[in-house]
């Protein structure tokens, strides 16, 4: 009797660990799941795009990452006359070498709360971010945010434009920016993205 109640014991004791082994294991997977699924909800692309090429890289970004999007209009829409470089008397070349110019911003303002990375994208005008740019930077707190520039252009470099604007935002974690084509493929940005980590 005494050796039927241990082997019984025995075959409950090795079942109940058996089934707690197999719950355990559970949970982890479980987490590994819902970290990926949300592994987008702390992060932001902003940009400002006059002519729509720095939307498209953007809007690659965001699909890429699964982050949210912000774009940075101007009160006052930018025309192709504002932005004929040629001319030294259009809006933009006005503002370009005006170094505390600050073009108002007319998108609703948008609450950083919760986002750990912010990509930040512009275009480059005269070598320079424009300066709505300055006025976002300027209008917000990103501490403890990891700052992403990125920039799009013909030819000319990202140059000094991350540089100034971690300058003007005064807070967050800049990292070096890089530049893009206006035909900048989703390989090319994973690439660029998963060299960051």
């Amino acid at each position: 009797m005494k050796r039927k109640i241990s082997i019984l014991a025995a075959a409950i004791l090795t079942l109940g660990l058996t089934a707690c082994g197999g719950a355990a294991s559970q949970p982890s997977s479980q987490g590994v799941a819902s970290s990926t699924a949300q592994s987008g909800k702390d992060v932001l692309v902003v940009y400002f795009s006059a002519t729509g090429t720095t939307k498209g890289v953007a809007e690659k970004i965001a699909s890429i990452t699964g982050a949210d999007t912000y774009e940075i209009k101007a009160a006052q829409a930018y025309s192709e006359a504002d932005l004929n470089w040629n001319d030294s008397n259009s809006r933009s070349t006005k503002e370009q070498n005006d170094s505390s110019a600050r073009p108002k911003i007319g998108s609703e303002t948008k609450s950083l709360e919760g986002y750990k990375t912010i990509y930040i994208g512009y275009p480059i005008w005269w070598g320079e971010e424009p300066r709505i740019m300055d006025t976002f930077v300027e209008s917000y707190s990103f501490n403890g945010i990891t700052m992403i520039p990125f920039c799009t252009s013909g030819s000319s470099g990202i140059g000094r434009s991350g540089q100034n604007l971690a300058k003007h935002a005064g807070s967050g974690n800049w990292l070096e920016g890089k530049r893009f084509g206006a035909g900048a493929s989703e390989d090319e940005l994973k690439n660029w993205i998963k060299g960051l980590q």
